[in-house]
This record gives structure tokens, C-alpha cells and sequence, in this order.
């Protein structure tokens, strides 16, 4: 297989592992070769380039960025201490090599520079090696590091001006169970969350997978919204194709007092799911 395109496959695996964020993923690219692969992959990626001889001579902000990228980069202390640094709470650190195998001295090495929820595997079959790490969060509350990640889009937002690629709906699914224990003949049903304004059905509707769950876990302690079992994923695309209106990044105080109505959505038109 040619350079060119094994580094394509590990980027494609890349792009897999980056994490879920705000609509726009902010991403420090430090080698400066997988940015442009990676944005080839996702609109919703916004890059700095860092070339590897300027690791170190750049001033980064901390806590800027959502995702650390380095393909064949070596992992020095001076890496992983920048990589560290830039990555916001929960930020992740992917970085891949061409060549190598699964070592506990990569989960060792960067445990000790401060990283957590470590993941060595093989990139692809009998080939590369994925190297990925999380940046601890401050917040000990699971619901508050939700919040710091969904604070990243504004509550309200006008749909005709959303640049982001995906669009997700609080669904009911039917019955709620995996595709795989379905029975011979068994379908699996969505609805997704409503309400009615004057006259017309409004779509409840979220710029990122931690924008709704941010929503609903509240909103579930205050008993605004029930029976909601998965978030579904649509493009924009599809989503503008739709009759319904739209209320994009709604608080739970702006329905408040607002009876649910649940719409049929056909789950075929959905995207694949956030990790």
C-alpha cells in the first residue's frame, strides 16, 4: 500500500475517534498533515495547523481546543505536556503511528504526563497503531461536564443561520432494544419530541449530541420531558427538507409548561450515532 493512502486510511480512523463537542469541533492539528485529510472527512472542524519543528515555539492557548491530532509524530514529553495543555476538560488526544504495536509503555507514558481514559489498539488490520488519551475534567458532576461541552453553542439559535452538519431530536424509540435482539419481523418505531405553537408542530432540535443531553437531563429532574430513550442524529440537509418548524437549542425554561407532542421520524433518514 502507497504512503499516500495508508496515510489516508489512518486518518479515516482518525476522524472516528475525535470526540463528541459543540456544532464546530475545534482541532490543533500537530503535525500539519492530518488537518487537511481530516477536513476533507468533517465540515464541522475548525483547524490550527502545527507544524512538528514548531511544537514548542508557539504559544497555545490552554484549554482551547476539543481535539489533539499527530500522525507519526514522536510522543516526546514535550508533546504530550503541550497536547495537555491545549485540549479543554474532557478534550481527547488522538494520535496515530504508521508503524508500531499495542505497549504498555504508551499506556504508561501517557498516564504519567496526566492523561486518562487511555486507549491502545491496533489503527487497522495488522497495520498502525492508535494512541488516544482524555484530558481529566475539573468537574467531578457528570451533568456539569456535559454543560461545559454544550456551552460551546448558544441557547436559541436561528436555524437559517446554523453552519453546523448535524441535527439531533430527542426520540422515543419502539421497542427499546438494539437492531440485534429484534425478532424475525419486529420493526423498530421513532417519534421525535414536539411541541404545538400556534397552530403549527414544533420540532425540538439541538446543534450537538451534548447540547441534548445537556437539555434533557434537567428537564427530565423537572418532569418536562418523559419517556426519551435516544438521541437521533440527522443531517442538516435532511432536517431542512422537513415541513415542520424548528426550535434549535431550546432551554428547558423556554418550554416550560408546554405539553410534548411526538412526531413519527423515520429512523432510516438518521445519521450514524456519536460515539
Amino acid at each position: 500500500m502507497e504512503a499516500s493512502s495508508i496515510r489516508r486510511h489512518l486518518v479515516a480512523v482518525m476522524a472516528k475517534h475525535l470526540p463528541p463537542s459543540s456544532s464546530t469541533l475545534c482541532l490543533l492539528d500537530l503535525d500539519g498533515r492530518s488537518g487537511d485529510l481530516l477536513a476533507a472527512l468533517r465540515s464541522d472542524l475548525e483547524i490550527r495547523h502545527l507544524p512538528a519543528n514548531e511544537i514548542g515555539e508557539q504559544e497555545l492557548l490552554p484549554d482551547a481546543f476539543d481535539a489533539v491530532v499527530a500522525l507519526d509524530v514522536e510522543l516526546s514529553s514535550t508533546v504530550l505536556a503541550i497536547a495537555l495543555k491545549a485540549l479543554r476538560s474532557g478534550g481527547r488526544f488522538i494520535a496515530l503511528k504508521s508503524r508500531g504495536t499495542v505497549s504498555r509503555s504508551h499506556l504508561r507514558q501517557l498516564r504519567d504526563h496526566g492523561f486518562a481514559r487511555i486507549l491502545i489498539e491496533p489503527a487497522l488490520d495488522e497495520l498502525g497503531l492508535l494512541i488516544r488519551g482524555e484530558k481529566p475534567h475539573t468537574a467531578a458532576n457528570t451533568l456539569q461536564r456535559i454543560q461545559s461541552v454544550a456551552s460551546g453553542d448558544s441557547d436559541s439559535l436561528q436555524l437559517s443561520r446554523y453552519h453546523g452538519r448535524y441535527i439531533h431530536l430527542l426520540i422515543q424509540q419502539r421497542p427499546n432494544k438494539p437492531v440485534w435482539k429484534l425478532s424475525p419481523g419486529e420493526r423498530i418505531s421513532w417519534r421525535a419530541a414536539a411541541i404545538e405553537r400556534d397552530s403549527s408542530l414544533v420540532l425540538l432540535a439541538f446543534s450537538s449530541l451534548p447540547k441534548a443531553v445537556g437539555f434533557m437531563q434537567p428537564a427530565v429532574l423537572a418532569g418536562v420531558v418523559k419517556d426519551i430513550n435516544k438521541v437521533g442524529k440527522f443531517s442538516l440537509a435532511a432536517v431542512q427538507a422537513w415541513d415542520w418548524d424548528i426550535i434549535l437549542n431550546p432551554s428547558s425554561d423556554s418550554i416550560c409548561g408546554e405539553a410534548l407532542i411526538y412526531i413519527d421520524i423515520d429512523p432510516a433518514l438518521a445519521e450514524a450515532p456519536d460515539e
